[in-house]
């Protein structure tokens, strides 16, 4: 009896919907009949949206889809780093860094670029024994990482010739990704678009879903069935009741005002990062493109009305509030308890969300599809494949929210009630764990590869993402420091000495980058065609 999946059905377009129909249309190789349900589009405002750097290389490249041909089609722009700015002194929400009590910046990066290890050891732990030393006072990332000093000079990742010179993600307008992804679902994997609305779900006596009904009067029939309803949850919330978990006690904030800003490009240029703003009651991005950038306030409705919120956002970037069109949002932090019930698998927004602080958004959605597509059932669904995707979602979803967390929690700001209930909050014994190697001197989460984590393996970066790197930049960049250098590195002053020829090496790079690489905006003027 042949047990194939025959047809499956996605419920909701957008980014989701449309990374998920493209994807298996091409993991599938054609064997399957894929039909997208979506409703008929509602116009939005491009807010911009930002990713991390195994976007290409996880979605795009298993598609066969370069990005000098999809970057144009939507309006994307390049990102080397999150830039956390007034995350360490007091006061309004401001787009200029004020100045810390020993006369620096404040503001650091985390950086997508590669940090390096001698004799065993990251880069970090020899930073901090020379800081401990009083042999430097540099911030870590700029000593560490070849990346901070281009983007000051908000330089191009890549060279005019087109190669790389460091590793980045991407700036783009998300509905002109769903819209790109949809002309090639359909025109080039065969799959099905109806615009309809869902009226209501058929389900048969096991609880498992057999079709969906129409506004229109069609009757949907399917064997498995992606939920991708966005908050609403249609089919794995509501018709299945699966819980939603919400996890609003270590994360605060439940809401987001949001619009578009013109930028001269040409007098300012493009900035390669993504800024997140500390704000009285949360934080706000600016996601830059070409001639406009895209922002948002995240915020917590416990501490700040819609109207104070719109307020301060407005103030913070010059904006008429009477003239300028605004998006209000409100969104659910969490999971579902499982992602993945009977024949009903959430993906996106209906799965789980988290603010997008580190831009984990879009790579939630793809994560999950890569694990849809190793896990892929056929019609006996066995539950060893759908708890192994669960455990997978699961685990991702934890540490992610911890790693947030963490920016928050170990913020010195307490000058407003929300930056002090932040530290009033629960931390997992996860998240504890990592600190207490952090300020014992141990290394945290080791790249998984010898050549950084966004160049290795797709599936083990998958179970840890966040590297000893990135809870450096974030710890560091905060201003908490480890109580002690790494132990063992009082045994080696021999390998002490070498790391100072990469310190060195970081320096060289930086200058030949920063006498070589176009602007960034030049380079994508000329990507763009402008």
């Amino acid at each position: 009896m042949d047990q194939r999946i025959k047809n499956v059905v996605i419920l909701g377009g957008g980014t989701a919907g449309w990374m998920a129909a493209s994807y298996l249309g091409k993991v599938l190789q054609g064997g399957v009949r894929i039909t997208v349900l979506e409703a008929p589009a509602i116009p939005k405002i491009g807010v911009g949206e930002a990713t991390v750097p195994n976007l290409q290389r996880a979605f795009f490249d298993v598609l066969g889809i370069p990005e000098e041909e999809w970057m144009p089609e939507c309006n994307a722009s390049f990102k080397m780093a999150v830039k956390f700015v007034n995350w360490r002194t007091p006061g309004a929400g401001e787009s200029t860094p004020r100045t810390l009590p020993d006369g620096r910046s404040d503001h650091f990066y985390h950086p997508f670029g590669l940090l390096r290890s001698h004799d065993g050891v990251p880069l970090s732990h020899y930073w901090y024994n020379d800081v401990h030393e009083g042999r430097t006072g540099e911030p870590f990332d700029y000593a560490c990482f070849r990346e901070p000093p281009l983007m000051d000079a908000k330089l191009s990742p890549r060279r005019l010739d087109g190669r790389r010179s460091t590793a980045y993600a991407w700036h783009f307008d998300a509905h002109l990704v769903a819209d790109f992804l949809r002309r090639f679902a359909t025109g080039k994997q065969g799959v099905v678009h109806v615009k309809d609305e869902m009226t209501e779900p058929v389900l048969d006596e096991r609880g498992f879903v057999t079709a969906l009904r129409t506004k229109g009067g069609l009757t949907l029939e399917g064997d498995l069935f992606v939920d991708c309803s966005g908050f609403r949850g249609l089919l794995i919330n509501k018709a299945l009741a699966e819980p939603f978990i919400d996890m609003g006690d270590h994360l605060l904030n439940d809401s987001a005002v949001a619009t578009a800003v013109p930028h001269d490009d040409e007098a300012e240029g493009v900035e390669p990062y993504t800024s997140s703003i500390a704000m009285p009651s949360g934080w706000a991005w600016r996601i830059p493109m070409l001639e406009r950038f895209g922002t948002g306030y995240v915020y917590s409705s416990q501490f700040a009305s819609k109207d104070e919120a719109t307020a301060d956002f407005a103030r913070l970037w010059n904006l008429d509030p009477e003239n300028t069109s605004f998006n209000h949002i409100r969104f659910r932090v969490g999971r579902n308890r499982r992602a993945w019930v009977n024949n009903v698998v959430s993906i996106g927004l209906a799965s789980c969300f988290l603010e997008p602080l580190e831009s984990t958004g879009i790579y939630f959605t793809y994560a999950a599809i890569f694990q849809l597509a190793k896990h892929f059932p056929d019609r006996r669904f066995d539950p060893v494949l759908i708890d192994r995707f669960n455990r997978e979602i699961e685990e991702m979803f934890d540490d992610t929210r911890d790693f947030l967390q963490a920016h928050f929690y170990f913020s010195p700001r307490v000058d407003t009630p929300f930056w002090k209930a932040n530290k009033e909050l629960h931390l997992t014994d996860d998240i504890r764990e990592k600190m207490a190697a952090y300020k014992a001197g141990l290394p945290v989460n080791q790249p998984v590869t010898d050549e950084g984590t966004y160049y290795g393996n797709f599936e083990a970066e998958f179970r840890n993402f966040w590297t000893n790197g990135s809870y450096y930049c974030i710890f560091a960049g905060l201003g908490c420091l480890p109580d002690n250098p790494l132990p063992s590195l009082t045994y080696k002053e021999r390998s002490i000495e070498q790391a100072r020829e990469l310190f060195a090496d970081v320096k060289r790079e930086q200058r030949e980058l920063l006498a070589t690489l176009p602007s960034n905006r030049e380079f994508l003027r000329l990507l763009h065609g402008r």
